[in-house]
């Protein structure tokens, strides 16, 4: 396996409710490394630009509204197999479905809610924190 940087997002519903740094202690549990970090509040403008993507999907406003609510955490991790390792710590995307001990079977509240984004794939990993992050700030 190689050592790949992958995107996550901790998303409005768990940086309201203060749990950053539980979900930041699970990817470093996982033996993932926190190369770059910042919270930030994203604009209607921004999210709509981020999730590009889903436009034409019926959740897509609600999503870009739900993304707006509060402050988010953008991160790089880094790690051997970076995104599936990332997805495996996430757990399911519905909450319901997540294994134990994962982030979303954790502190997810819904399948909308659910605390924390990642990226899929290494194509959409480079975008992604192309998005967010200048190579002057990734300092793994």
């Amino acid at each position: 396996m190689a050592i790949q940087r992958t995107f996550s997002i901790i998303k409005p519903d768990a940086t309201k409710r203060n749990l950053t740094g539980q979900i930041a202690a699970k990817f470093e549990e996982a033996g993932l490394r926190i190369v770059a970090s910042k919270r930030i509040q994203l604009t209607l403008a921004q999210a709509q630009a981020f999730y590009g993507v889903h436009s034409e999907r019926p959740f897509f406003g609600e999503l870009c509204e739900f993304m707006i609510s509060e402050p988010i955490v953008v991160q790089v991790l880094e790690g051997e197999d970076a995104i599936v390792k990332n997805r495996e710590v996430m757990g399911a995307t519905n909450p319901a479905d997540a294994a134990p001990g994962t982030i979303r079977k954790e502190f997810a509240l819904s399948i909308g809610e659910n605390s924390v984004h990642g990226s899929d794939a290494p194509e959409t990993a480079a975008e992604e924190i192309a998005f967010f992050f200048s190579g002057l700030e990734l300092v793994g």
